[in-house]
């Protein structure tokens, strides 16, 4: 059975409104988008949608630091990914884009952001 999905892309600033007709889990029909990442994006959304997990850990002296995923990771991962972000306490010195966990979650290292 095909369903349509209705959704706006956040790949741009455009913001274009998107209709996705999904049959068996898949993406089958895109329309709508003005560039081709806004059609990528629509077929991952329906199908398994990601996003890029920005949080903060606890250095071992007590200063908080901001963190990412340096990839997108799935969505449905985001707590399991959160429970082992909370058990991060590294040592400083860091500057932006150490890696703190390497292949948190299919392939993307949790990193330090600004």
């Amino acid at each position: 059975m095909k369903e349509k999905r209705s959704l706006t892309c956040v790949e741009c600033p455009i913001g274009c409104s998107i209709e996705v007709e999904v049959e068996n889990g898949v993406a089958v029909s895109v329309k709508g988008n003005s560039c081709p990442r806004g059609k990528l994006y629509a077929e991952n959304e329906v199908v398994c949608p990601k996003r890029v997990l920005t949080s903060t850990v606890r250095a071992k002296s007590g200063e908080m630091i901001p963190v990412k995923t340096s990839a997108p990771v799935k969505k449905t991962e985001l707590m399991n990914i959160m429970k082992e972000i909370k058990a991060v306490h590294p040592e400083l010195p860091l500057k932006i884009g150490d890696i703190l966990v390497k292949d948190i979650s299919d392939g993307a290292n949790l990193v330090v952001s600004g």
